[in-house]
C-alpha cells in the first residue's frame, strides 16, 4: 500500500488564538498509524511554501484522522486558512512508534502543550491503566481535556502559572509521585513535549533508573530519510529523527548540555 494519499478536510477548528484542530477524510486507502507516527501534509494548493511539514498523528477517526497543530510560522498559517472541502496531498504514517509496555511495566505519560498529539493514541491503546501527566505554561495551553480525562486512567495536570491543575511543571508532579510509584511494578516513561522538558524527563528517567522513550521533533525537509536534515546525536551515532526516530530510548540520546 502507497504511503502517498489524499484526504479532504472536513473541519479545521480552532482551540485559541495560536492552536488548531484539523479533521480530514482519506479519499485512498492508509496504512493503519501507529501510536508516535506522523504524517507529511501538504499546507498549501501551491507551491510557496513547497516542502509538506511534519505533524503527529492525534486520533484516527472512522473517516480517516485528526491532526492538532500550532500556528508558528507561514506554513501552518496557510494551513490554518485551509477551508472545509480543501483536498490536500499526505504521506504516512511515517516514522517508528511507542513501544508498548509488558504485562510487568506501568506506564507514566508525560506530555507538554501540543506534545499530547503524539502521546494521544497511546494513551487510547492503554485504555484507562496509565498515569497521564499532562503540562502546560498556561491552562489555555492545555488542550482537549474532557476527551482525555474520559480515556486517561489517572490524569494530572499542572501549568507553570498553576491556572489549571497544579501549580509546577510536569517535573514537580512526577516528582511528587516518587514514593507512590515505588510501590507500583516496574514503571515506564513516555513523554512528548518541549525539548527542554524532554530533556528533564530523560534526565529524570536516569536518575530513577526508569525506562524511558521520548518522542523529538527536528525541523524535516522530506519526512522519509533522504535528506539528512533532521539528524540529532545518540550514542549510537547521528540518527534520523524521521526514519529510526521520532521515539527514541531516552537513555540513546545526547542532549547538548550532556557532558558524557
Amino acid at each position: 500500500m502507497s504511503r502517498y494519499f489524499r484526504a479532504r478536510i472536513t473541519e479545521n477548528l480552532p482551540l485559541n488564538s495560536s492552536h488548531n484542530i484539523i479533521s480530514l477524510a482519506n479519499l485512498e486507502d492508509m496504512e493503519e498509524p501507529l501510536p508516535g507516527q506522523f504524517f507529511m501534509v501538504q499546507i498549501n494548493q501551491g507551491y510557496d511554501p513547497l516542502l509538506k511539514r511534519p505533524f503527529s498523528i492525534y486520533r484516527k477517526t472512522a473517516e480517516g484522522f485528526e491532526l492538532l497543530f500550532r500556528i508558528k510560522g507561514k506554513g501552518t498559517a496557510l494551513l490554518k486558512g485551509m477551508k472545509e472541502g480543501a483536498v490536500i496531498d499526505v504521506i504516512g504514517p511515517l516514522g517508528n512508534s511507542y513501544p508498548l509496555p509488558s504485562e510487568s511495566q506501568f506506564p507514566v505519560i508525560i506530555a507538554g502543550g501540543i506534545g499530547i498529539a503524539s502521546v494521544h493514541p497511546l494513551v487510547e491503546r492503554l485504555s484507562g491503566k496509565a498515569y497521564v501527566i499532562y503540562g502546560a505554561k498556561i491552562g489555555d495551553e492545555l488542550f482537549m481535556r474532557e476527551d482525555l480525562e474520559k480515556i486517561a486512567g489517572n490524569l494530572l495536570l499542572c501549568t507553570d502559572d498553576g491556572s489549571c491543575g497544579q501549580k509546577g511543571t510536569v517535573i514537580d508532579v512526577i516528582t511528587g509521585l516518587r514514593s507512590r510509584l515505588r510501590e507500583m511494578r516496574e514503571v515506564i516513561i513516555y513523554s512528548c513535549g518541549p525539548a527542554a522538558m524532554v530533556r528533564e524527563v530523560t534526565m529524570f528517567a536516569a536518575e530513577h533508573a526508569i525506562k524511558a522513550y521520548v518522542s523529538l521533533e527536528e525541523h524535516m525537509a522530506c519526512g522519509i530519510g533522504a535528506c539528512l536534515g533532521c539528524v540529532v546525536k545518540t550514542r549510537k551515532g547521528y540518527r534520523r529523527v524521521c526514519r529510526e526516530g521520532p521515539v527514541f530510548d531516552a537513555a540513546d540520546i545526547i542532549w547538548r548540555e550532556d557532558p558524557r
